[in-house]
């Protein structure tokens, strides 16, 4: 374990180095946020009664959305994986004695919080300050915020899981592209990225909420915009721990069946 602590602390403190790629990702996501609340408002004003969430709530939504951008984008790939996979690099990997899996998950961890820490904050700060409706509203109960932040830990875990079979996957493919493109295509509409899965029309809702995908983002910013509430809060966290061991275990599978028959050429 304590090897593994310390090449978490080294991927963690290398993140912090990028701070002006970090203020670009602020202002950049800012906008973005704004830009897409906005655009919701003008849908809001014309029937307010034939969306699903209160505009405060959905505010609230985009905003954690944007400051923890970071945490759970399945578009956010470690190229150093892929092309070690690729040019058979990755035997220098093997010749540590670590698990792969472990340490590769690590690192998934340590290099996307570093980020998100970095932006989160000055995000959050603006949001709260902006005027209503816009603004990022705080949550009425105590209660409701810690399980928000025990949802999104599980969420950012699930991410990371997620991650790591397609990294699996990667030992099986020439290119590792398609995989990725179709993958994170996937996960970023069905987890929420796109739209708030609540808009979605409710039989294809129910089928998408029971999927992985719903226990990342879509999990937590609703608990924290209070969309999710009383016993249904449980059962989500429930099916975000499920959805964690699922993925774990897959991911670990499919990474020791790769690594078992890996044949790597060269000189």
């Amino acid at each position: 374990m304590k090897k593994y602590l310390s090449f978490f602390r080294m991927r963690f403190i290398n993140g912090f180095q990028y701070r002006i790629a970090a203020l670009a990702g602020i202002i950049t996501q800012f906008v973005w946020g704004m830009m897409e609340i906005l655009m919701f408002r003008a849908f809001y004003r014309a029937n307010p009664s034939a969306f699903p969430m209160e505009f405060s709530a959905l505010s609230s939504y985009v905003w954690f959305q944007q400051a923890f951008l970071a945490l759970f984008m399945t578009w956010f790939w470690e190229k150093e994986l892929f092309e070690s996979i690729k040019t058979g690099n990755i035997a220098y990997e093997l010749c540590r004695p670590v698990d792969i899996y472990s340490m590769w998950f690590v690192r998934g961890i340590a290099n996307r919080a570093s980020k998100a820490i970095l932006r989160c904050i000055p995000i959050l700060l603006t949001g709260y300050l902006l005027p209503s409706p816009y603004r990022l509203v705080l949550p009425d109960h105590l209660s409701v915020f810690v399980l928000f932040l025990m949802s999104m830990l599980l969420g950012f875990l699930v991410v990371v899981a997620y991650g790591m079979i397609i990294y699996g996957l990667t030992f099986y493919t020439v290119n590792p592209m398609g995989i990725r493109m179709v993958s994170q295509s996937l996960a970023e509409f069905l987890s929420g990225a796109v739209i708030p899965l609540p808009f979605l029309p409710d039989k294809i809702r129910a089928v998408v909420e029971l999927l992985p995908f719903a226990a990342m983002q879509n999990v937590p910013f609703r608990i924290y915009s209070q969309d999710i509430s009383g016993s249904d809060i449980y059962q989500a966290m429930l099916l975000q721990v499920i959805w964690l061991i699922i993925l774990v275990t897959v991911g670990k599978i499919i990474m020791n069946k790769a690594l078992g028959s890996l044949t790597v050429q060269g000189g």
